[in-house]
């Protein structure tokens, strides 16, 4: 019997796969370069590059994918290796003041990062968010308000619902 997985409704990769082409693609461009303007023509050290360059961005980009990538279903929000089941989200605070300072920050904005980093990963924003058990986490994604708007949907849906029974 196979089980029908939960609907994705918000999705973000944490790097994308076509990263790892980025220094073959500037090794083959150097080549080109060298072919037409010097009499000497480094084939080795730009083949070794390109293997080098190819080795440590597939690994970032490997990382990237397990530790910083966002999904939201119908169940659970999965924000890099860890999962909180939507039934846990009490509440999604609303976007945050960038412009304020330090002493007026909201209390979710200190709040431990959803997921095993240190904090929200770069060029990430977080999103507040307050649990059923009362504690305050932010959850995180590079498109904020598309993750808050999906987190509010789906979290009304599940009021609804709720209100229903």
């Amino acid at each position: 019997m196979v089980e029908d997985s939960p609907e994705v409704l918000f999705y973000e990769p944490g790097s994308r796969m076509v990263a790892i082409a980025f220094g073959p693609i500037f090794c083959v461009i150097a080549l080109i370069i060298e072919l037409f303007t010097g009499p000497v023509v480094h084939w080795f050290g730009l083949a070794m590059f390109a293997v080098i360059l190819t080795g440590l961005v597939y690994v970032q980009v490997i990382a990237a994918r397990r530790h910083a990538s966002v999904q939201l279903t119908t169940t659970t929000l999965r924000q890099g290796t860890e999962e909180v089941p939507l039934r846990e989200i009490a509440e999604v605070f609303p976007e945050s003041d960038d412009a304020a300072y330090e002493e007026d920050m909201e209390p979710w904005e200190t709040a431990r990062a959803l997921g095993e980093l240190s904090g929200v990963p770069r060029r990430r924003h977080g999103i507040g968010l307050r649990l059923t058990t009362g504690g305050l986490v932010r959850a995180w994604a590079k498109d904020d308000e598309a993750l808050r708007e999906a987190l509010n949907q789906v979290m009304g849906a599940e009021k609804e619902s709720a209100n229903d029974e």
